[in-house]
């Protein structure tokens, strides 16, 4: 990996929840070019994306036939791993968790932040904890996240590749709700979005773009790109230069969730705030409590030990609440 790529912060939570790291690893606003070894052939050659926005324009994307095969089931839960592509060279592990039981269950997509990976979806404790009450959940990791970084060099990774990762994972949870609206097994009435870290800035550009997200909720997401590519500890002192010029900053600056949070068209948004957490600095997560949309949440976690408090799953508790709320309004 990269040089002392080292500095990792671990997250009890829900049981088995998870692995957050202040760590490290976008260039032109055109798409990048098939990476070697995508074995695609012309099927993805007319898509049309545009970094520039978090918004996807119907038809821009065209996805290809979605491979289901059975991860695990019980008499409680079934879980499904599905392929599903869309792009060149960048097919995506989809993981839907079902309730057994019942029929058309609300859905909650789960985007954990940059480096995270598949095996937080492959949890037996996850998934009871996720479906209890009668939910759904599904899950995939975003762009340049786990097994979607792959024909790079080493020097791109997330960040250097930051207005690509954002807009394109954007787009993605676009296309999932519509794949799961095709399916017309899940009530799309009542979507829930949780992300954490750069997952979190993610479901913010989703939310701000696509009202099927009825509610969303954050944990210390990644923004105030300025003040964070200058003092993130994130990103190594050697190579943040790199990332703080004018002509950086002008890319994603279209990209950044305090642009984007006022906008947010759920019903109910709430923003936590781990304090210890370092990755987003403060003067950041300061910037985006500012803009909260009105009615939003806020809660703080002074130490690591009480975010491990919650390992019951009852940080669960306020996105089922209130997404069950919605359907009681609507």
């Amino acid at each position: 990996m990269r040089g002392n790529l080292a500095f990792c912060v671990k997250w009890i939570w829900v049981g088995l929840l998870f692995v957050a790291v202040e760590h490290g690893w976008a260039q032109v606003l055109v798409p990048a070019s098939p990476p070697v070894g995508a074995f695609d052939g012309d099927r993805f050659l007319n898509i049309h994306e545009d970094w520039t926005t978090p918004a996807l324009k119907k038809g821009d994307l065209q996805p290809a036939p979605a491979l289901v095969s059975i991860f695990e089931e019980n008499a409680e839960h079934v879980v499904q791993l599905i392929r599903v592509q869309w792009r060149a060279g960048d097919p995506i592990d989809l993981y839907v968790i079902r309730p057994k039981g019942v029929a058309k269950p609300p859905v909650i997509v789960w985007l954990y932040g940059f480096p995270a990976e598949t095996d937080l979806f492959k949890d037996e404790t996850f998934h009871k904890l996720v479906t209890k009450g009668g939910f759904a959940a599904v899950g995939f990791m975003t762009a340049l996240t786990g097994h979607r970084f792959h024909d790079r060099p080493m020097s791109s990774w997330f960040v250097s590749e930051l207005q690509e990762a954002l807009s394109t994972s954007a787009h993605d949870v676009q296309m999932v709700l519509d794949y799961l609206a095709a399916r017309d097994d899940f009530d799309l009435s009542r979507v829930g979005l949780f992300g954490q870290g750069s997952g979190g800035s993610i479901g913010i550009l989703a939310a701000a773009v696509d009202p099927r997200i009825k509610v969303l909720d954050t944990l210390d997401p990644w923004g105030d790109w300025p003040d964070w590519l200058a003092k993130t500890s994130l990103i190594e002192e050697g190579e943040r230069g790199s990332y703080t010029t004018p002509e950086f900053l002008q890319k994603v600056a279209p990209l950044d969730p305090v642009i984007w949070l006022p906008r947010v068209q759920s019903r109910k948004f709430r923003l936590q705030d781990a304090v210890f957490n370092r990755v987003t600095p403060g003067v950041c997560k300061e910037k985006l409590k500012s803009v909260i949309p009105r009615g939003g949440a806020t809660v703080r976690y002074e130490t690591a030990s009480e975010l491990q408090g919650v390992a019951d799953g009852s940080i669960l508790d306020w996105i089922k609440r209130e997404l069950n709320n919605v359907s009681a309004v609507e």
